[in-house]
Parts: C-alpha cells; sequence; structure tokens
C-alpha cells in the first residue's frame, strides 16, 4: 500500500511546525546566554560615556540618609547596597533608574540594611552601580565598570565620614556593595588610626575576598567580642558543590592597584556569621538566630525572624549552610533579578546580633 502525499498546505505546516520546536528547544538550552547577551552595553568601556555623577550633598543621591529607628544605638553606619540595576544600554546605572530604585527599596534595603538599624543611624549612597551584566562576565570591560562604580561610593564615604567625624562607625556591603567596601576598609579606614579606632566592623555579605588580601590593621574577625575587624562571607547550599567551585573560579578580587583581578586559588575569607568567628567546625541549627524574607516591609519595622533553621560551617572559603523548606526562602522574579542578592536574609538575626555583640564591645572599650 502506497503512502498518502502530504499537500503542499500540510508540508508547509509540519515544517512550521518543526521550526517551531526546534526554536524552542533551543530557547530552553541558551536561553540564559541570550537574555545575557541582550543586558551587553555592545560598547567598549573605554569609549563609553558614563551618566553623570551624583551630587551627595542632595538628598536624592542616598536611598538612606541618617535613617534612624526609635531606641537605635550610637554607631554611624555606612552601608553600599547590591546591584539592583539590569543592564541593557549602559555599563552602569543612571542614578535614579526607576526600576533599580524600586528594587532596591523593596527587596535590599529591608533585607540586608535591616539588621543594623538597631545599632544606629543607616547612610546608604546612590552610586553609578556596575550593572547585572558585569557580575554575568569576566571581560576586562565589566572589570573596569566595576572599578569606575567604587570611586563614587568612596565619594560618598569621603562626605559622609566628614559629617561623623567621632563615635563608632560600621560599614557594611552587599555584593558589589561588599566589594567595595573591602577595598574602603584597605584605602581609607586601615592607614588611618582614628578611623581604626572608631570601626566597630567591616561586613562583606555575599563576597568572596582574599583572606591574604586584608590589611593586617584591619583584620578578619576572629571572635565575636573583636571590633576593628572584617565580617565576611559568601553562602552556598551545603550540597551544591558544583555553584562553590563556579563561585571560586569566577572570584575577581582587589589588587594592591585598585584592579579586579582573579582569585586565583588564594584563600577566600569565610566568617561565620552564626558564630562571629573564622572557626572551620561545623555549626549546629540551633545557634542559628534567624533568617527572614523581609522583601516589601516598610522601612523600620523588624521583620519576624525563623531561629534554629540554618547549620552551617566554613568550608574552602565559603560559608555553606543547611537549605530551609519553607516556602518564603525561595527564588522568585525576572531571571535577571534570581541572579541578584536573594530576595531573603537567612542570617538577618546572626548579623543584627553580631553588630549588636560588637558594638557592646567597642563601647566598654571606648566609654567615652
Amino acid at each position: 500500500m502506497t503512502r498518502p502525499r502530504l499537500t503542499f498546505r500540510q508540508w508547509v505546516g509540519w515544517t512550521g511546525l518543526t521550526i517551531i520546536l526546534v526554536l524552542a528547544a533551543a530557547v530552553a538550552v541558551w536561553r540564559g546566554d541570550i537574555l545575557r547577551a541582550g543586558l551587553d552595553p555592545q560598547v567598549p568601556f573605554q569609549t563609553y560615556t558614563p551618566p553623570p555623577a551624583p551630587d551627595y550633598g542632595a538628598p536624592a543621591a542616598w536611598a538612606l540618609r541618617e535613617a534612624r529607628t526609635p531606641g537605635a544605638g550610637p554607631a554611624a553606619i555606612f552601608f553600599v547596597h547590591s546591584t539592583t540595576y539590569d543592564g541593557g544600554a549602559e555599563w552602569n546605572g543612571p542614578i535614579g533608574d526607576r526600576d533599580a530604585d524600586a528594587y532596591l527599596s523593596r527587596v535590599v534595603l529591608p533585607n540586608y540594611a535591616g539588621p543594623f538599624a538597631r545599632a544606629g543611624a543607616i547612610s546608604a549612597p546612590r552610586y553609578r552601580q556596575s550593572s547585572l551584566y558585569t557580575r554575568l562576565t569576566l571581560r576586562e570591560d565589566a572589570r573596569e565598570a566595576r572599578a569606575f562604580a567604587w570611586g563614587d561610593a568612596a565619594a560618598a564615604f569621603d562626605i559622609w565620614i566628614a559629617n561623623h567625624p567621632t563615635g563608632p562607625i560600621v560599614l557594611a556591603g552587599v555584593e558589589q556593595g561588599g566589594d567595595i567596601v573591602e577595598r574602603l576598609v584597605r584605602e581609607r579606614v586601615a592607614p588611618d588610626p582614628v578611623l581604626r579606632r572608631r570601626l566597630v566592623a567591616a561586613y562583606l555579605i555575599d563576597v568572596v575576598a582574599a583572606a591574604d588580601g586584608l590589611s593586617p590593621q584591619v583584620p578578619a574577625c576572629g571572635r565575636r567580642d573583636q571590633v576593628g575587624c572584617v565580617v565576611g562571607w559568601s553562602p552556598v547550599g551545603e550540597g551544591n558543590d558544583g555553584a562553590a567551585r563556579r563561585r571560586l573560579r569566577r572570584a575577581l578580587v582587589w589588587d594592591a592597584r585598585g584592579r579586579l583581578v582573579d582569585l586565583g586559588g588564594r584563600p577566600a575569607l569565610c566568617v561565620n556569621p552564626v558564630t562571629g568567628s573564622t572557626d572551620t567546625g561545623p555549626v549546629a541549627a540551633r545557634f542559628h538566630k534567624g533568617a527572614t524574607n523581609a522583601t516589601g516591609l516598610e522601612w523600620g519595622a523588624r521583620p519576624a525572624l525563623m531561629a534554629r533553621e540554618i547549620a552551617t560551617r566554613c568550608r574552602n572559603g565559603l560559608l555553606r549552610h543547611t537549605e530551609p523548606t519553607t516556602e518564603s526562602f525561595r527564588e522568585t522574579g525576572s531571571w535577571a533579578d534570581r541572579r541578584k542578592s536573594r530576595p531573603y536574609n537567612l542570617f538577618y538575626g546572626d548579623i543584627e546580633a553580631d553588630v549588636q555583640a560588637r558594638l557592646t564591645a567597642w563601647q566598654a572599650r571606648s566609654p567615652a
């Protein structure tokens, strides 16, 4: 029996369906590469014209400016936010970008600046942050864009510290903000004996920093009652060894000339936020002081904490942790949003307790 021949219309239909299926499969396989390419500014950084610089004398240049909650402590806190600008047209985000500012106020500030609110007044500058694309590639252009962002934050810090000539100070940053804080500590705080005495601690949240790259004058915090030191960690799920290897392999750190270079097998910094120390032993979940999803919470409102949820340990320079099972701690949002700082903080209560303990220790040593 001979098979019936396809009509021209059927042939066109089947061909079209095949093309659609092939395209759908290609998008599924290379979706990340396609979306990443869409964020590429397509212009060399050397010929790129950055957006106008912020005026740190104006309120609009600050996401938070001396924000104080009732009963807050005496510290002045300088907080540098993480990546909120996707990119596409710019290597460095313009001040006042609506979508970037919305993510900053809705996700980053309540989850990551919030733990410091009880310690004192928080100031968080807006800056021409490097775009999300610069976190997804190791290109030299991306490294230069990230170094450029440091210049804005350093200018904001100089103005901020001039307005706080005395008293305890805390520096904190998340992701690229943490990179910036690490360099601020090395280039602004460490060479100045007065600032070193005033430093309660510097917090590098979700940052891979070279352990041997810290200034000897401002070392890693070895215990919770130590002051004038650095608390830094990069979290990875306990069972996610592939992500751990990728994170260390792709990590960029500052060199002595202010350039971002490969970590290159150097030991990474890990201070466990649950213990406030560099101990590498396992820490049971019963010591965990509280995770939270504070996304969308009004500034100044303290979120409910879920304690005794996360077991941790510092291993090979990364903070390995168990994953919570609660629905609140799930990645949500667009492809780009899922590559920014998590929309929840697994160590909110631990950071809050750590800064309070170090501030108390600082006050005991500097009663005046």
